[in-house]
Formats: C-alpha cells, sequence, structure tokens
C-alpha cells in the first residue's frame, strides 16, 4: 500500500496533504478548500464540463487546481449519489488516489499533482473530496477529436504515454478518451479514482480496449476520417515503442 502525505485532523473529518504544496493558502483554512461556495466568494470557480457535474476549476490563475467531488455512476447512484462504505481511513478512495498520484509525480509521469484528500465519516458511510493541480492549456483527447484530424505523431505519443503508466504497474480504472489530456505533444493521463499499482498481465490489455471503445463510441459523431483502424495502429505503434 502506498503511504505518504501528513494527516490532518479538521472539525468534522480528515484531511490528507503536503502542506508545502497548499501555497498561500493556510491550513486553518481546513475543510472550505473542499466547499465549491468557498471559492465561488472569492469569484474563483468554474465548472469543468462533462462528468457529474461534480468537478470545478478552482484558485487564481498562477496557480489553478482542480476540485472534485466523488459521486457514484450507475444502478448504486440511485440509491446513494456520494457516499461509500467506510472500511478504514486507507481505504478512503480520495486518499488512495491522493497518494497514487503523489507516487507517479515522483516517477516522473504526466499526471496531476495531488494537493489535498478530505473525508467525512457518518457512521458507516463517508463521503470524499479531492483537489489537483490543473494542467493548464491542455485540452481532453474527445474535445481534440471532435475538433479536428489529429496527426500521426500525436496518436503515438497518447500510445507511448499509456505505455509509461503499464511499465510502472498502473492499471487506470477508467481509461477513455475524456481522461486523456494533449498539449501539442505532451500526453497526460488524470482520472486515477479504483487506479492501483499491479504486476503485468491482462489488465493491460483491457485498459487498452476501454480506449479503443470510447473512442469508437466518439468517432460514431465525427466524420469517418477523424479515427480510423491507422491511427490505432499508430496508437499501438507508439504503445509497443514506448
Amino acid at each position: 500500500m502506498i503511504k505518504g502525505g501528513q494527516r490532518i485532523a479538521t472539525a468534522t473529518g480528515v484531511m490528507l496533504a503536503d502542506p508545502h504544496g497548499l501555497g498561500n493558502l493556510p491550513l486553518r483554512a481546513e475543510e472550505s478548500l473542499f466547499d465549491p461556495a468557498f471559492w465561488s466568494a472569492r469569484g474563483e470557480l468554474a465548472a469543468v464540463s462533462g462528468g457529474r457535474g461534480s468537478a470545478w476549476f478552482v484558485g487564481g490563475t498562477a496557480d489553478p487546481w482542480v476540485l472534485r467531488h466523488y459521486r457514484r455512476g450507475g444502478f448504486i447512484a440511485r440509491i446513494s449519489k456520494d457516499r461509500y462504505l467506510w472500511t478504514g481511513e486507507d481505504r478512503v478512495r480520495a486518499f488512495a488516489e491522493w497518494r497514487l498520484l503523489s507516487y507517479l509525480v515522483e516517477a516522473g509521469l504526466n499526471v496531476p499533482r495531488p494537493v489535498a484528500a478530505f473525508y467525512r465519516r457518518a457512521g458507516w458511510t463517508y463521503r470524499c473530496d479531492l483537489i489537483t493541480q490543473r494542467i493548464a492549456q491542455a485540452e481532453p483527447l474527445s474535445s481534440a477529436l471532435a475538433a479536428r484530424p489529429l496527426a500521426e505523431n500525436t496518436w503515438r505519443a497518447i500510445g507511448g504515454e499509456i505505455a509509461r503508466l503499464h511499465r510502472h504497474g498502473v492499471d487506470h480504472a477508467d481509461l477513455n478518451a475524456h481522461n486523456i489530456l494533449l498539449q501539442d505533444l505532451v500526453v497526460s493521463v488524470i482520472d486515477f479514482d479504483r487506479g492501483q499499482l499491479r504486476q503485468p498481465g491482462v489488465w493491460q490489455s483491457r485498459n487498452l480496449a476501454r480506449l479503443r471503445r470510447s473512442l469508437l463510441k466518439i468517432a460514431a459523431a465525427l466524420p469517418p476520417e477523424r479515427f480510423t483502424a491507422a491511427f490505432w495502429k499508430c496508437l499501438m505503434s507508439g504503445y509497443e515503442a514506448g
């Protein structure tokens, strides 16, 4: 299990952070950092398009962050939108993602730097949130694909970055075109909720298959030349070279 970060008890919950990564915001702000109303009052809140409406861009332009409130999807969301079963602090989803991201940043991978994570427990359930640094001037692969054809070297760069993650044993639980960001030829991967470190195995092929399904779904509503078998071959060429 990956460790790291400083545990900080708050009025009603627990925060995990590297205090040096909080910039000029003092620790006394604590739980307010995870409240969209706090950022709205400062004029530093903007909703992130897509997803389940649970992520926001927060902070000033000098040091922008992304605040995400963990929400459930699928059938179980009808029962509880954002509560998770309590099975111990080490298994809090926001804490696990913070620690995985911290490890990957130290390994030199292109992922968001974690800022702080927070949970509030109520009996046998808890809610949680995560703040990461925003990858500035980057756009999701899904948006780029909808806007224009992508060059072959871009597809190879995407495959190469996925290969780097796999070399480090990272099983991304939801590798799709929305969670891959492009900034010229710099490729970053985001949203590591439920991600884990594993030995090489069939999960690597499952990651790639999930991404391909995502691309095919998006491409179905686009001109046919936006995503072709040749482009997937370029991606796999970059993956194999990586």
